[in-house]
């Protein structure tokens, strides 16, 4: 079942930062390309989803990390929970990985 993909202000805040640096071109279409597999699949096995502990979701949700990049130096990472709507899901940050 495919889900509705929604960001938070600071989500879509993230990827028009990306968009605007042409540096950035490579990582802006990994990110895209994971958010179009959380759209698909969640757990799609590329993406690495796990939950990310250290961060709730508004109402109390469950937050998971998800791989745009894998091993390259600060690779980006998508964090998201399922909600608010049956059959959504809400992008919560788009970031590089510490």
């Amino acid at each position: 079942m495919p889900f509705d993909v929604v960001f938070s202000a600071a989500a879509a805040e993230q990827i028009r930062e990306l968009e605007k640096d042409r540096g950035l071109r490579k990582r802006l279409t990994a990110v895209r390309k994971a958010i179009a597999r959380l759209e698909a699949d969640p757990h799609h096995p590329g993406l690495r989803s796990h939950p990310f502990r250290s961060l709730g979701g508004p109402a109390g949700e469950a937050v998971f990390e998800s791989y745009a990049e894998q091993a390259t130096p600060a690779a980006y990472r998508v964090f998201w929970h399922y909600g608010p709507g049956k059959g959504q899901i809400t992008v919560v940050a788009v970031t590089p990985h510490p």
